[in-house]
């Protein structure tokens, strides 16, 4: 049974190997292999967090590899839909602006004040899902022609509104903590 408790990190590192096929899949305007591996390593993401919670299968390791892989996947699709002409430059850069913010004040904080042990918000986790949702919905359109311009539009305007949101969670519980973690330290 121990050895049962790293089969989500083992999703994980599989998520991260789907990436390059889909990126490749993209590139060579084979939509929907592309958008089949996107699918799976978007099931992945749920399976492994349902794993590791059903069965407390958490670990250090995880609690890492799991936004990074998805970090990875949201990157490297955004990127690629962008070489190609499917998405604005600037929604691209606010949609990896947002995870280099994340990341930059989680290092910040880590290397600074103290260990990080913080959980994805509802909101980040609802914009991690947007995220996915738009990244197949473009490449359907690509693809089929379909959903309408109009409902990419909408979906994107709600991912940029769950960017902010989650943002500014972020950034207030990092100043919150580095606040309490100062005055813990009495300076």
């Amino acid at each position: 049974m121990s050895k049962l408790r790293h089969i989500p990190n083992l999703i994980c590192f599989v998520r991260i190997l789907l990436v390059a096929p889909a990126v490749w899949a993209l590139l060579d305007g084979r939509y929907p292999l592309a958008l089949g591996l996107i699918v799976i390593a978007g099931l992945s993401d749920a399976l492994d967090g349902y794993l590791a919670r059903r069965f407390d299968w958490r670990s250090r390791l995880g609690a890492l590899l799991d936004p990074a892989a998805d970090k990875f996947l949201v990157a490297s699709v955004f990127v690629t839909l962008t070489w190609l002409g499917f998405v604005p430059v600037w929604f691209t850069a606010v949609v990896l602006g947002r995870d280099v913010l994340i990341v930059a004040g989680v290092l910040a904080h880590q290397l600074w004040l103290a260990p990080v042990h913080g959980k994805p918000t509802a909101i980040s986790k609802l914009n991690t899902t947007f995220q996915i949702v738009f990244m197949v919905l473009t490449i359907t359109h690509a693809w089929l022609g379909w959903p309408a311009i109009v409902w990419l539009q909408l979906l994107g305007a709600a991912l940029l509104w769950t960017i902010a949101a989650s943002a500014f969670q972020y950034v207030k519980a990092g100043c919150r903590a580095a606040w309490e973690s100062r005055g813990a330290r009495g300076t």
